[in-house]
């Protein structure tokens, strides 16, 4: 019996090597994966770095869109303070040529109502020759005259101001 006891416990000792040197290399695996996950953590994983590649792409044609932008609106800012400081205000000189040009228009305009209410006088006496003479009221008697209102149609049915303004005008002149 002494030669099975000690052939069990020789086996049960081989036993419990084994499963001790079992628990052994678990630990020893485990603590080598911990490692290769903590390497892993560590090192930033490529899609990570794709992203990051991405975002300082996109960054930097923002910045450069954000100045094209800012450019153009500068550029915009500046005509318009060109074109403000472009206009200068109104000369005498040129008061004085506007004037000229008012008053030869002025001119124009008295002889064209002028020629055309002689028109009108020409068409009554024409139709006072004829044998029925349009109704209406006579010269002089009458509210308005034909060289009246053959003015007045030119100047649209207002009194015109354009004698008043001649004189004025030349007399600044």
């Amino acid at each position: 019996m002494s030669d099975e006891k000690s052939k069990v416990t020789d086996k049960a000792s081989e036993f419990a090597k084994s499963i001790w040197l079992a628990g052994i290399g678990a630990y020893g695996k485990a603590v080598e994966e911990a490692q290769g996950r903590l390497e892993k953590a560590m090192e930033p994983p490529k899609l990570f770095r794709d992203l990051v590649k991405a975002g300082t792409a996109l960054e930097e044609d923002a910045r450069e869109s954000t100045i094209a932008a800012r450019h153009s609106v500068e550029e915009r800012i500046n005509r318009v303070r060109e074109n403000f400081h472009n206009q200068r205000p109104a000369r005498i000189e040129d008061l004085t040529v506007l004037h000229k040009k008012v008053d030869q228009l002025t001119r124009k305009v008295d002889r064209l109502s002028k020629a055309l209410a002689e028109q009108g006088v020409a068409r009554a006496s024409r139709s006072k020759t004829a044998k029925n003479p349009a109704p209406g009221p006579t010269p002089g008697r009458g509210k308005t005259s034909k060289r009246k209102t053959a003015s007045k149609k030119i100047s649209g049915g207002k009194k015109s101001s354009t004698r008043a303004t001649s004189t004025t005008s030349t007399s600044k002149a």
